[in-house]
């Protein structure tokens, strides 16, 4: 049968499965899900493990023959195997079928591989997994996605989180599931079973980075391009990562969208603000940059800032840093022209 690996719970229940095709191009994921078969396999008795790592020139005669053998052994066995290329050859195609199709009862076959291209979806070793055992495939998780499966990650170890801090986690950890999960595994120590707010996530980057990210987004907010250039200029000597800048400067850009389009034609900003539950202290900074920035103006920001967290991220074009310093000058200078003419919107960064 074919499944994902967010679907394995009631399969692992009882007696596993005597093959196993884990396959997806997110490395904890497949490690995962393989290691949830081998604990599914040790309560079931399984209790010896078999590890080979596929590479060019593997002796696929040596593990047919022992794969044929097993049963002559009193423990029941685990061949895992471990795939560097979905093309073991015709030799290798050949026992991976037979390993699947195997009816020896103290044998489970367990195959960890990339992620399947159509031509090996359709080969006749993939298959005899499909018959005679699973092929669970696991899926990237999508940047749209990402903070929900770290809330998921983070309850299944007991632990709640404010959306914010979610969200700089996301940020700072999208396209790399092991560092989240890393995060969490070290959030889950220094927490306990608190509530894990923005400043904990922050003060993992370090105390400069969890201060003076906050006083570059203040002085950008209160129109000081001179020192919020030269507050730049310091993280990156400091060695900032350019993900947690973004997201601080993101951060103020959505609350003035939000606040702006609360604002109506005969509400003061005061009132806006108070209405707003924004905090005292902040209120006049933020007042600030609403009375400064234009509609248009927050428009082409998130624009930017959308193009600069492709580049940062790697899916995009441009220079992370200069980038960020164009953001930070549209941000506190508003005859800063902006370098992102022409480029298509962009829904949400």
């Amino acid at each position: 049968m074919k499944t994902t690996v967010d679907r394995l719970g009631s399969l692992l229940d009882g007696e596993p499965a005597r093959a196993w095709l884990i396959t997806g191009d997110e490395p904890l994921l497949v490690a995962e899900a393989a290691d949830d078969v081998r604990k599914a396999a040790a309560r079931a008795g399984f209790s010896e493990r078999e590890l080979h790592l596929v590479e060019r020139g593997f002796d696929w005669n040596t593990l047919a023959a022992g794969a044929q053998n097993l049963s002559l052994f009193a423990t029941r066995r685990i061949v895992e195997l471990r795939l560097t290329s979905l093309r073991p050859g015709d030799r290798g195609a050949a026992v991976l079928a037979e390993l699947a199709g195997s009816t020896d009862p103290d044998c489970l076959v367990l195959v960890a591989a990339p992620k399947l291209d159509a031509a090996a979806a359709r080969s006749a070793w993939v298959k005899a997994f499909e018959r005679h055992g699973v092929v669970a495939q696991a899926w990237p998780v999508e940047a749209a996605a990402l903070p929900g499966w770290i809330t998921a990650r983070l309850r299944r170890q007991g632990l709640t989180a404010d959306t914010d801090a979610i969200q700089l986690l996301a940020s700072r950890c999208e396209g790399n599931l092991l560092a989240a999960r890393q995060e969490i595994d070290k959030l889950a120590i220094t927490a306990g079973k608190q509530r894990i707010t923005l400043e904990q996530v922050l003060a993992s980057a370090g105390d400069s980075a969890r201060f003076d990210v906050f006083k570059l987004a203040d002085a950008a907010l209160l129109g000081d391009a001179r020192r919020a250039l030269r507050v730049l200029g310091g993280l990156r000597g400091e060695g900032v990562e350019a993900v947690l800048i973004s997201w601080a400067l993101v951060r103020e850009l959505r609350e003035l969208v939000r606040l702006r389009a609360k604002a109506g034609a005969s509400r003061s900003v005061d009132r806006l603000l108070e209405e707003a539950r924004v905090w005292p202290r902040r209120r006049p900074i933020i007042r600030k940059a609403l009375l400064r920035l234009t509609p248009d103006r927050l428009a082409d920001l998130h624009q930017l800032a959308a193009r600069t967290d492709m580049a940062i991220k790697g899916q995009g074009a441009g220079d992370p840093w200069s980038l960020l310093t164009e953001l930070v000058l549209g941000f506190s200078h508003p005859a800063a022209a902006l370098p992102q003419a022409g480029m298509p919107a962009v829904a949400d960064v």
